[in-house]
């Protein structure tokens, strides 16, 4: 371990672990959970854009799955263990700062303006900010940690922090980014040390204010609410996307029809089907059975992310981990309760299984910084088993 002053960007060098040190400690466990889960969408993927016509799709994937476990590997191996720590606000500032460039110049995509343009590339920044808000909470609880209770002030920051990403999402609009990420922030929030009463007299407020929520939102984000309850009154409008995907994941039974062998999905019935639903070309072809392998999949990274939380070095350390696995659960919760009709179509995607690069790579940056708090957990002395 290198010892010495203040090195790059004023953060104390002894704080540095040797290359070797750190791919010694790095969660081996996780990043084979990670690539399972993501080649066994490739196969899923296969199918649901058609097989062998359009394996660009899978060329594609294959690649942002590179680009995005290249990123994670970097993120994971900083030399500086309060790296990100202190730079927290920087990051969070500067995804911020792209959101409202989105809402200047981004370019629209199916009536949603939630993309920037860079010429050789399109980024989602609204995808980026989910890391983004994880990482500007962390820092902002592991600095009260000696005192958690906040005044006028800290209150009021911490509502800024919030609200200023929360309303430039709903405005694109991508109402779903923005249910995502409030759920990862009062994860935060509770693990953080959250009083009982005032848990309960946010849930109130939460309560009075959804008449509210409910006339703001669009006329079509209203209708997905209403379909939700009542899919068969409008059987071939806004209802088609959940009646066709509940009869895709019924209809394959305990076993499924086989791969490639989907007709919901083959039949061109199922709209979005590598993106948003493709986990119902999984639970049509593979069944139950196939359904329970990736929830078995997800569980184990879950639990991983866990256990990575529980023995961080330190509460930043820990209120990172917490957020990136609630993330991470989030995302998987909201996309399956959204395909079996349990949840309003949001447009979630899967993680690491839907189509898509913005989410692929955002994902795997998050696992980056959860690998990242497992290596320096272990050099607390507070190992981490292996799964």
């Amino acid at each position: 371990m290198q010892r010495g002053r203040s090195g790059f960007l004023g953060i104390d060098a002894s704080d540095s672990l040797s290359l070797q040190e750190r791919l010694e400690r790095f969660p081996w466990g996780l990043i084979i959970l990670l690539t399972i889960t993501v080649l066994f969408g490739l196969v899923i993927l296969y199918s649901a854009v058609g097989g062998q016509e359009n394996l660009h799709f899978i060329y594609k994937q294959l690649g942002r799955f590179l680009t995005g476990m290249v990123l994670m590997f970097v993120i994971a191996l900083m030399c500086e263990e309060k790296l990100f720590r202190h730079q927290a606000y920087l990051v969070y500032a500067i995804i911020l700062l792209l959101l409202i460039l989105v809402a200047v110049f981004g370019s629209v995509g199916m009536g949603a303006r939630r993309w920037l343009d860079l010429g050789v590339m399109r980024i989602q920044p609204s995808e980026l900010m989910k890391v983004g808000v994880i990482l500007a909470l962390a820092r902002f609880y592991h600095d009260r940690a000696v005192d958690p209770h906040l005044g006028f002030r800290q209150l009021a920051g911490l509502i800024l922090l919030i609200l200023t990403p929360l309303g430039l999402i709903v405005k694109q609009p991508d109402l779903g980014t923005a249910v995502l990420i409030a759920s990862v922030v009062c994860v935060i929030i509770f693990v953080a040390g959250l009083s009982w009463k005032t848990l309960i007299f946010a849930i109130l407020i939460f309560g009075a204010s959804l008449p509210v929520v409910w006339n703001s939102l669009h006329d079509y984000q209203r209708q997905r609410v209403e379909t939700l309850f009542f899919p068969e009154r409008d059987p071939l409008g806004s209802g088609y996307h959940i009646i066709q995907s509940t009869i895709a994941v019924g209809s394959g039974g305990m076993t499924g029809k086989g791969f490639l062998a989907g007709s919901q999905s083959h039949l061109d019935f199922l709209p979005e089907r590598h993106t948003d639903f493709i986990f119902s070309v999984l639970a049509e072809e593979w069944g139950f059975l196939g359904g329970m392998v990736i929830l078995l999949l997800y569980g184990l990274i879950i639990l991983r992310g866990m256990m990575i939380a529980i023995s961080a070095g330190d509460r930043f350390g820990f209120l990172l981990a917490a957020g990136v696995t609630a993330l991470f659960t989030f995302q998987v919760v909201i996309n399956i309760g959204m395909v079996i009709g349990l949840l309003p179509v949001v447009g979630i995607p899967l993680p690491l299984i839907s189509y898509g690069g913005s989410s692929m790579v955002t994902i795997l940056a998050a696992m980056g910084l959860l690998a990242h708090v497992a290596i320096y957990s272990k050099y607390h002395g507070r190992a981490v088993r292996s799964i």
